[in-house]
């Protein structure tokens, strides 16, 4: 069963519209959703009724206010959804922190080192996915030991006990741009753990296209704000 996740970008505790990874300007999320009346988080979720959820906190990631802003809304969402959850982890104190927010974490290659990838997949085992996040065709890192190469990166990866492997195109977030059926048929076939895809995915040929390479799931937001995406598909 091809999993859609409903995407949450979650900014002082409100859902915004994530468009081509620039944070910067983003905007509540209902002045352009055709499923929702509200950006207020749990509101809007009673109304989506979405299977699983997927937060990235934008505070935390853009440093922004105190550490802990969204924090009591995504305990509240995560009693109540499936969730997994992008606080922009970087540290294991911090990893051990988010953990108890959400069913699963996410640990991203623009925040996390190898190392800390290795030692909470370690410590938090089947609590972890790792998002390998690309930018301007380049993996997004400031681990000097981090490999340049997704594939490298995923042979890595290969050998620890996590859950999924996130790929997180942030100049398709947004975007309907489509998705780069050859490179995410090549991460398939590397991979030891279900792969998802986050950015791009516009329409239900692009859900075809991804279930046909052996892609198991797809964050999504836009497509199914604009209804490109039928919602019944992210739903229970």
């Amino acid at each position: 069963m091809f999993r859609i996740v409903f995407v949450l970008d979650l900014y002082n505790s409100t859902v915004v519209h994530a468009q081509g990874g620039n944070r910067k300007n983003y905007r509540p999320v209902h002045l352009a959703s055709h499923i929702c009346t509200t950006s207020e988080p749990i509101k809007l979720l009673e109304e989506v009724k979405p299977k699983e959820v997927y937060i990235a906190d934008l505070n935390v990631l853009q440093a922004e206010g105190p550490h802990n802003t969204n924090f009591a809304m995504i305990k509240q969402i995560s009693s109540r959804f499936t969730t997994m959850l992008d606080p922009g982890i970087s540290s294991l104190k911090e990893a051990i922190e988010a953990s108890s927010l959400a069913d699963t974490i996410i640990l991203g290659t623009e925040t996390s080192s190898l190392q800390t990838i290795k030692e909470v997949s370690t410590l938090l085992p089947g609590k972890v996915n790792v998002s390998i996040d690309k930018k301007h065709g380049q993996i997004l890192t400031s681990d000097p030991i981090m490999p340049r190469e997704p594939t490298e990166i995923v042979r890595e990866l290969n050998a620890l006990d996590i859950q999924n492997i996130i790929i997180l195109d942030m100049d398709r977030v947004g975007t309907s741009s489509g998705v780069d059926s050859q490179f995410l048929s090549n991460i398939v076939s590397i991979s030891h753990h279900d792969v998802l895809l986050g950015g791009g995915v516009k329409d239900i040929q692009d859900i075809k296209k991804l279930e046909s390479i052996g892609m198991k799931g797809a964050l999504v937001a836009t497509a199914l704000h604009n209804s490109s995406i039928p919602l019944k598909m992210a739903q229970h």
